[in-house]
């Protein structure tokens, strides 16, 4: 791991922070409640699916991708 690396782990690192100060301020409390996410409660079992919420980090996180991929290549 050179010098190249730095810039990259901090930019990493204020995207965390960024996203953890919404977390725990309630911007994303919509998240994992969407349409499409399957909740089952029983009596002692909870069962979680979210189906729509990853389908929904992973259209993000493949346009961030493709975004940087098309930055780097030119």
């Amino acid at each position: 791991m050179g010098r190249a690396a730095g810039p990259w782990l901090m930019a990493g690192g204020v995207v965390l922070l960024i996203v953890g100060l919404m977390a725990w301020s309630g911007w994303l409390s919509w998240f994992g409640r969407l349409p499409g996410d399957i909740r089952i409660e029983g009596e002692r079992t909870r069962i979680f699916i979210p189906i729509t919420s990853m389908l929904i980090v992973s259209a993000v996180l493949n346009l961030l991708l493709y975004l940087l991929l098309y930055l780097f290549r030119r």
